[in-house]
């Protein structure tokens, strides 16, 4: 198993282990226990929540983003994030093509609208990194229109923390192989050939280009005041674990849930409900 060593790793018997871990958490192919992930997950969606009660009761502005290829995992640690917590609170933004009339906008506008108010956290499924990512191996947009991402962006992102925005983003880091066989395994199965688009297969055989513009985004616009933070993501399980863990440590919440509160009684109205056979029910079959 490959893996980028954390402070404090060990190396047992070849394989790098990160702190508190042991081999037997791992499979013989390197990657994590199902049953190790389940339960930490279980941990980490409860902390979750309290951080939700934390950024709505302290009037915080969250913006995280989710960049990297098909099939690096992005869709399912946003799913495990938004899994146990409120959509009025953590809400997701997965913006589809833009419309002609957006095509002729400053091209940050129809993102600006979908941006955290007080009390709200948005997780961006891909983002205004379009631009210097797939539009530019796609070839979507021209070469002036890219360099000029590549300079307003920075300054883009400098205004929103200015403004009291908080800026995550994670980029999802998925090898060759791996994609080559999540994107057989979606082949295989006729439930998930729907994920496999044409946009995939072209990201796909353009694997290289891909690796140059993540290469390019980073050069310039991994700023200090909203820096990148890579997620290897062959495995899965770990990388959902490792992106959602190190989101929690970037707040210094505590725990502000309410309390338990007494349910009320029914009150007591004179109404004499119409009959039940007037009212059309589905067919029971269970």
């Amino acid at each position: 198993m490959t893996r980028t060593p954390p402070e404090g790793a060990d190396d047992v018997g070849g394989m790098l282990l990160p702190p508190g871990h042991e081999v037997s958490d791992y499979t013989r192919s390197g990657r994590l226990k199902a049953t190790v992930y389940e339960a930490e997950m279980e941990r980490l969606q409860e902390q979750l929540v309290l951080l939700q009660y934390w950024i709505a009761s302290q009037g915080l502005k969250v913006a995280v983003i989710f960049e990297g290829r098909g099939s690096a995992g992005k869709g399912g640690v946003i799913k495990r994030i938004t899994e146990r917590t409120s959509p009025r609170t953590v809400r997701v933004v997965a913006l589809p093509r833009p419309t002609e009339r957006e095509r002729t906008q400053w091209y940050f506008q129809r993102y600006v609208e979908h941006l955290p108010a007080a009390g709200e956290m948005v997780l961006f499924d891909r983002s205004w990194y379009n631009r210097s990512n797939v539009e530019w191996v796609m070839g979507y947009c021209s070469e002036e229109e890219h360099q000029e991402f590549l300079r307003s962006c920075p300054e883009f992102e400098r205004m929103l923390v200015r403004s009291g925005i908080t800026v995550l983003k994670y980029w999802f880091s998925v090898s060759f192989e791996e994609q080559r066989r999540r994107f057989e395994a979606r082949n295989a199965e006729p439930l998930k050939r729907w994920k496999l688009s044409d946009m995939d297969l072209a990201e796909h055989e353009l694997y290289v280009r891909y690796s140059m513009a993540k290469d390019t985004t980073f050069q310039y616009t991994d700023i200090k005041q909203a820096p990148w933070y890579v997620v290897p993501s062959d495995d899965k399980r770990a990388s959902r674990l490792n992106c959602i863990s190190h989101l929690l440590s970037q707040f210094d919440f505590v725990d502000v849930a309410p309390d338990v509160v007494a349910l009320p009684t029914m009150r007591e109205i004179p109404y004499v409900r119409p009959p039940m056979h007037e009212q059309t029910f589905v067919p029971r079959r269970f």
